[in-house]
């Protein structure tokens, strides 16, 4: 079974005959580029995939285990969020972005961690539950942005918050414009996103944030 993530048909699934074979094995790797052809008698069917290998990615991150991680945490979390068949063409390019910054030496860790967490909250806004954090829910207030509310998505301040601290999600400073993400901090990223990531972005009910996921957050942890 291959999941590939296309601009024009969204998340799309079918059956590549041979594809866990050694000779087609290396082609069939999460964040590889294809060039596919999907073949079915009816589009509602399963259908066929052929496909052709266009660029590697995941080969050159073996021996980088957070590089390796985050590439594979982020098409775990497409494969996990999107419904199939449905285009979301932001999500798609914002992917390519993300992966290209994770093979590219120039961007370190924190730099393309950063990006990881607001490629997740770009997600989040492309389902419908974008998160604001321009103000203050309780003040209005744009100063001293700490908290988010882990109900409404809001931003909270460092006064309106201060008797609430135990209930509410950290902001993370890079998030707001406030200088370079840390690794802590990215870590706080990623444990609010993941928060209504799992509470609104799932595509079951029932599901978990991919296991993937959970490798990423606890290396930045």
């Amino acid at each position: 079974m291959l999941h590939v993530l296309t601009e024009h048909h969204g998340r799309h699934a079918g059956l590549v005959l041979g594809g866990a074979g050694r000779r087609k094995r290396g082609t069939f790797q999460p964040g590889n580029g294809l060039a596919c052809r999907w073949r079915a008698r009816l589009p509602e069917h399963l259908g066929n995939f052929s496909a052709e290998l266009v660029r590697v990615r995941a080969g050159p991150l073996l021996g980088d285990a957070p590089r390796l991680a985050g590439l594979g945490a982020a098409c775990a979390l497409v494969d996990a969020v999107l419904p199939e068949r449905e285009p979301y063409p932001a999500v798609y390019h914002g992917l390519l972005a993300l992966l290209d910054s994770l093979i590219d030496d120039e961007y370190p860790l924190e730099a393309w961690g950063a990006g990881y967490v607001r490629w997740e909250l770009g997600v989040l806004a492309v389902l419908g539950f974008g998160l604001d954090l321009s103000a203050c829910a309780a003040t209005g207030s744009n100063k001293r942005l700490i908290w988010v509310s882990p109900k409404s998505g809001c931003a909270v301040s460092a006064a309106a918050g201060a008797d609430y601290a135990d209930r509410l999600l950290r902001l993370p400073p890079f998030l707001v414009g406030s200088g370079a993400a840390t690794t802590a901090e990215i870590a706080d990223g990623l444990r609010l996103t993941g928060h209504f990531l799992t509470r609104h972005g799932l595509v079951r009910d029932d599901a978990a944030l991919p296991a993937a996921r959970d490798r990423l957050s606890e290396i930045f942890r």
